[in-house]
């Protein structure tokens, strides 16, 4: 006899069926099992995956306080972390250049509490978060594709990537919203999985469904998804995504289990929990982040509703209207940056790193032959994992049409939000780092690909030995790539021989 969950304790009435039975509808939808199951090596997957974070953070915090000097937009972010330890807000300088909500920079504050006001200090958090994404991407690719080698695949390529590995190695904002994007969909990829199973524990499913309660992970999803907008406006795009694909993932979950109206039943079920949880969450999860703003007396723009009483909806508090009109602000500031810069870069380029960003290059230094040493530090992705990116997009586009494949479909929601959303303003001035948050998805395609690679469990063994014997010799490329660039990812000295070698575009001068 079925144990039916709390949440069904009232079925409604039942029509009777043939032989003695009862049925609501016509005869159920064979259900269909479009997601894979989970390995059950949950142990070792994670004893191999805290390994692999370790090493991750270990790598990205040897000699991470050299150089001593501030890097790229390092001119900004740490001094205005340093402000929000002093007053808890950034100093108001009488103009708007405070364009970014507060909470990457309270995380790099956090660093300047611990380890004080120096390059590790502010660049500690950021380590931190590279190695948390590695370890949040195993899980989330492991549980996409069923395979814990797979899911270990994806957190080495990011670990092996230089890109990430130089963005953790700087006090900038993008490491933190890398870490809280791919965080919060993996949360909502466990609820997914969490409903499915709910709905097919149930033999006899009522036709328009039933409650399914408070769902944690999808909660979770949300304030992730709240801070990550609290780093940078770009997380927006993946709430906004990733919400509408959370209630297409429902909406099939009632659909397998035979229900007949499925999108009238995700909107009777689904939609008011997700409108609080990926609605609401959010929203109260940035705002908390200018907690320091509404205290303090002098922040940025906080006395402008008070200045201007006569402005529209008055009846709203004073503190309220001063934070919306600098949010426009900001807006505005965004929108009209096209100022040239020298390493500036359009989101096309970025699949073939057309143009990494060099941050640091000292002059004039010789070596005591007198010979000269190049020192160079360049925000570069590991070119042969990176020059797979773009083939890797046509699979994924083969795999969602050809296969329905519901991982690609992820996959492919998390470029979209992250990568094509930049096409939006192509006047807009754009630089690489934007692509961070994206990267993670990226790299799950190029694992869907090793994937096929590797071939299907029931396939012949010859043929997943070849495929894996290719895989591993792949991934062996990247780390031989990664350890040939590694000199120009964190300024070792090169003679200008050594230098050039590791200069393979005119772009990347």
């Amino acid at each position: 006899m079925a144990v039916l969950a709390p949440e069904r304790a009232d079925p409604g009435p039942r029509e009777p069926g043939p032989a003695g039975r009862s049925r609501r509808w016509p005869l159920p939808r064979p259900r269909r099992d479009s997601t894979p199951a989970l390995p059950d090596d949950r142990e070792v997957a994670w004893v191999l995956t805290v390994v692999l974070g370790v090493v991750s953070l270990a790598s990205r915090l040897w000699v991470i306080s050299y150089p001593s000097d501030k890097l790229f937009d390092e001119a900004y972010y740490p001094p205005e972390a340093h402000e929000l330890l002093t007053w808890g807000f950034e100093y108001n300088r009488g103009y708007s250049f405070i364009v970014h909500p507060p909470l990457g920079k309270w995380l790099i504050a956090a660093g300047e509490q611990v380890f004080g006001y120096n390059s590790f200090g502010w660049r500690f958090p950021s380590a931190v978060a590279g190695a948390v994404a590695v370890v949040v991407l195993v899980r989330l690719a492991r549980r996409l594709t069923g395979s814990t080698l797979l899911g270990l695949l994806a957190g080495l390529l990011l670990a092996l990537d230089g890109f990430s590995f130089t963005l953790s190695r700087i006090g900038l904002l993008d490491a933190f919203l890398q870490v809280f994007v791919v965080s919060a969909v993996a949360c909502l990829v466990v609820d997914r999985d969490k409903v499915r199973a709910r709905v097919r524990a149930v033999v006899d499913v009522p036709a328009t469904g039933f409650r399914l309660g408070p769902r944690g992970w999808r909660i979770a999803a949300g304030v992730l998804f709240g801070c990550a907008c609290a780093v940078k406006w770009s997380g927006i795009w993946f709430l906004a995504f990733f919400a509408v694909l959370s209630l297409f993932w429902d909406r099939a979950a009632w659909r397998e289990a035979g229900v007949p109206r499925p999108s009238r039943t995700v909107l009777r079920r689904g939609l008011p929990g997700a409108a609080w949880a990926l609605g609401a969450v959010p929203v109260l999860a940035y705002l908390a982040s200018f907690t320091g703003w509404f205290l303090g007396e002098t922040s940025q723009g906080k006395a402008w509703a008070q200045q201007h009483p006569d402005t529209a909806f008055g009846f709203v508090p004073d503190a309220l209207r001063a934070l919306w009109h600098e949010h426009a602000q900001w807006l505005k500031f965004h929108n009209n940056l096209s100022t040239p810069h020298p390493w500036e870069s359009g989101p096309w380029s970025w699949l073939v790193d057309g143009r990494p960003i060099l941050l640091w290059n000292p002059q004039g230094l010789t070596d005591p032959a007198g010979d000269q040493v190049v020192r160079y530090i360049l925000m570069i992705g590991t070119p042969t994992l990176w020059f797979a990116f773009a083939p890797a997009l046509v699979w994924l586009i083969w795999r969602m049409v050809g296969r329905r494949d519901p991982a690609a479909l992820t996959v492919a929601v998390g470029i979209a939000a992250g990568w094509l959303t930049w096409f939006l303003n192509p006047e807009r001035t754009m630089f690489i780092f934007y692509m961070a948050p994206a990267l993670p998805f990226f790299v799950l395609a190029v694992t869907l690909v090793l994937q096929d690679v590797i071939g299907r469990p029931g396939a012949d063994p010859f043929r997943r030995q070849v495929g894996l014997g290719a895989v591993c010799l792949y991934v062996a490329l990247v780390a031989a790539t990664f350890a040939f660039f590694y000199p120009v990812l964190t300024g070792e000295p090169l003679s200008h021989a050594e230098w050039l070698q590791r200069m393979w575009f005119p772009s990347w001068f």
